[in-house]
């Protein structure tokens, strides 16, 4: 099966250009982020939203990279979260970007830049940032101690956020995509769901699994086939089943799918 740029699953394959097949998985997850990234940048939101981060832009060697290291041969299993956080993929362009986790278990550490216009209450320190994303600690951290070195995880796995942008409040709140007005919403996830396409298509995965009901429901969206459709529990902090053993939750609910055996 394929996606179209239509932004829907089709039954059919794509006939692939010349171009197309002359370029890598990496090279192509590449070309869809720095599509997306400029037209995302170039939208503008209305307040109750008063700053918007753009990783993907400021952050966008470290994200590069990620995608270079971390691509994996098409097939295996794509995990998409919902936009980046203020600790996680805002400081170092990756997504659920922990320090931590992307600095010494993935091996990436490069010089991270300033959003246009950075809020006071949530200023962009790259991996100098000492603040932990408590999401990405959980995520990783299952990833890391299930399948030990970065590389092992990725070779069948791929992890990307729906949107790129962060949205703040003047308060420094985080402000979800969801809770945008119906005109930007219906604009920004246009752009967004091209982008996912764009990843589907590169990497024809097995199982596509949302971390989390707002990932889920995109790729419902999209038309992604139930039989190849999951849903994990998202990490955050501010989920209370997420509190008591999110690596456990999530374990048994891929071993339940069947995306995981039950042990490697």
């Amino acid at each position: 099966m394929s996606f179209r740029s239509s932004a829907r699953w089709t039954s059919s394959w794509v006939s692939a250009t010349a171009e197309d097949v002359s370029l890598t998985i990496a090279e192509k997850l590449a070309a869809a982020a720095s599509t997306l990234r400029d037209e995302a940048g170039s939208m503008h939101f209305a307040p109750p939203v008063d700053r918007v981060y753009n990783p993907l832009e400021y952050a966008g060697d470290a994200h590069l990279q990620y995608i270079r290291m971390s691509a994996p041969s098409s097939g295996g299993v794509l995990f998409l979260g919902m936009n980046p956080g203020p600790f996680g993929m805002a400081q170092t362009g990756v997504p659920f970007g922990e320090v931590a986790a992307v600095r010494d278990w993935m091996g990436i550490e490069v010089p991270v830049g300033q959003p246009e216009h950075p809020h006071p209450k949530r200023p962009v320190e790259g991996f100098a940032c000492r603040k932990s994303e408590v999401s990405g600690r959980r995520l990783w951290g299952l990833m890391a101690a299930r399948f030990g070195p970065a590389r092992k995880f990725f070779d069948a796995h791929f992890v990307i956020n729906y949107c790129p942008l962060i949205f703040m409040e003047e308060t420094g709140r985080n402000h979800t995509p969801e809770k945008l007005p119906a005109a930007e919403r219906e604009r920004l996830f246009s752009a967004c769901d091209r982008h996912l396409v764009a990843a589907l298509d590169a990497l024809q995965p097995r199982w596509c699994i949302g971390v989390g009901a707002f990932a889920t429901a995109r790729f419902q969206s999209l038309g992604v086939p139930e039989s190849r459709l999951g849903t994990i529990l998202h990490p955050s902090p501010a989920s209370p089943a997420a509190n008591r053993g999110w690596a456990e939750a999530a374990t048994r609910q891929l071993v339940a799918l069947g995306v995981w055996p039950l042990s490697c």
